[in-house]
């Protein structure tokens, strides 16, 4: 069983950043982890994802040239740069863990989820 601890959330400007952590107990080191974000009122969205090894990331247009997903096996974390936040990009986020292999973006496809970090930014 793998659990997720997210943290690094806060209220900041417009144009601020944040860096997220996701500590994970457990052997992750052959997983994928992904990081989305739920809005109010809207549904789980993709934000990125990053492979076992770290040698494969992918981002959602939306935040892509703004956010960077990096990973430490060593230490079981992994973290997502966000830069230039946007009005916009405030949400609960979240990290998941997956067990498949590839490109790897719809929540059905996760199999761990942690219970959130809040990023609010205002204008």
């Amino acid at each position: 069983q793998v659990q997720l601890v997210e943290s690094g959330g806060g209220l900041v400007q417009a144009g601020d950043s944040l860096r997220l952590a996701c500590a994970a107990s457990g052997d992750t080191s052959n997983d994928i982890f992904g990081w989305f974000r739920q809005a109010p009122g809207k549904e789980r969205d993709f934000v990125a994802m990053i492979s076992w090894n770290g040698d494969f990331t992918y981002y959602s247009d939306s935040v892509k040239g703004r956010f960077t997903i990096s990973r430490d096996n060593a230490k079981n974390t992994v973290y997502l740069q966000v830069n230039g936040l946007l009005p916009e990009d405030t949400a609960v986020y979240y990290c998941a863990v997956s067990t498949r292999t590839g490109l790897v973006v719809s929540t059905r496809l996760y199999d761990y989820w942690g219970h959130g970090t809040q990023v609010t930014v205002s204008s």
